[in-house]
């Protein structure tokens, strides 16, 4: 990433730059586990989930300092992939391995329910009202607006942090096959002091190499998607989907293991923390970058929000799941993928 960074990369080191990538996405994994063993949860995947989130800030912004205009639309196409990812692809992901392992994926109603509602409302508050606001043409928000979505986002993020953590920790935990919640991880004795701060430093420098070659490759992309004449919310899709690549095969293993709550806590902890923090960010950054802030969804994307909050509703209010919920928003985060490349 050092030796890389501010040059035109040949594809061969491209092709090395992946390869890496791909290796800071499995260390970065690792080190979450061993961090998420130590404090247990749900602290464990809000440390992954605030993690990669604020080193996807920090790509969203680089990406748009360097694109002028034609990167207005950024931040919008890899929050809004960052949201259907997590809602569709990665619960989709957990509750398939949870159930077809268990038959019956099981979870907390109450704290999944209170994330979700938490995803919904920070989505249309920031991608859903700048489409239908009258203050500037074009489905923007006004400096008045964007300042106010961005304290509204972050109160509520912080809202449900402590929700999450202090207030009803307990909404958050495992849940036994009997109903009753497992606080404490039992497949293994949990890290020492040490070894979780070392874990923890190593997970922060692999989500930076994560993002980082995430970025070197992302003018391959780029130039990629132009070339191939597909629309630029590519870029945001497939940036989204290395980004969360971590959380994604975190949250597959903790499936595995019969332990959906933390999927979801990671799943949904995601995208809030996705909205909660870029939108505050990127409304900060745009005091000084130049060009439109384009926030506001199109009516397909709109379809495509509110069908995925209509069956997540579904999925989340019995507090059990089996294949059909999985391949449901499975199929959900296909139909999303697909018709970003085929509008």
């Amino acid at each position: 990433m050092a030796a890389g960074w501010g040059r035109d990369l040949p594809g061969p080191v491209v092709a090395v730059a992946g390869l890496c990538l791909i290796g800071s996405v499995l260390s970065a994994v690792h080190h979450a586990e061993v961090v998420a063993h130590r404090v247990g949860e749900p602290y464990g995947s809000l440390v992954l989930a605030v993690a990669v989130t604020v080193i996807e800030v920090g790509l969203i912004v680089m990406l748009m300092a360097d694109g002028g205009d034609k990167a207005s639309t950024y931040a919008r196409d890899t929050v809004f992939a960052a949201v259907m990812i997590t809602t569709n692809g990665i619960v989709g992901l957990s509750l398939l391995v949870a159930a077809l392992r268990r038959r019956v994926a099981v979870f907390n109603a109450e704290g999944s329910g209170g994330a979700l509602a938490t995803v919904i409302t920070l989505a249309a508050m920031t991608l859903v009202l700048p489409s239908f606001t009258t203050g500037r043409p074009g489905p923007e928000f006004t400096g008045t607006q964007l300042a106010f979505a961005a304290v509204a986002s972050l109160c509520l993020y912080g809202l449900f942090v402590a929700v999450q953590t202090v207030r009803h920790r307990d909404y958050f935990l495992p849940v036994a096959r009997d109903g009753v919640g497992t606080g404490d991880d039992e497949h293994a004795p949990p890290p020492t002091r040490r070894e979780t701060w070392w874990s923890l430093g190593l997970l922060v420098l692999a989500l930076v190499a994560v993002v980082g070659n995430a970025k070197l490759v992302s003018p391959a992309i780029e130039d990629g998607v132009e070339s191939a004449g597909l629309p630029k919310a590519v870029v945001g899709v497939v940036i989204a989907l290395m980004v969360l690549l971590p959380e994604t095969l975190a949250a597959a293993r903790a499936a595995r293991r019969d332990r959906v709550q933390t999927s979801l806590n990671l799943a949904y902890g995601s995208a809030i923390a996705s909205i909660g923090l870029t939108v505050p960010a990127i409304a900060l950054a745009s005091v000084w970058l130049s060009g439109p802030l384009v926030l506001g969804l199109g009516p397909l994307h709109l379809a495509l929000l509110t069908l995925t909050a209509a069956v997540s509703a579904l999925t989340v209010v019995p507090g059990r799941a089996t294949l059909l919920q999985g391949g449901v928003h499975l199929v959900l985060f296909a139909a999303f993928v697909f018709l970003s490349f085929s509008p």
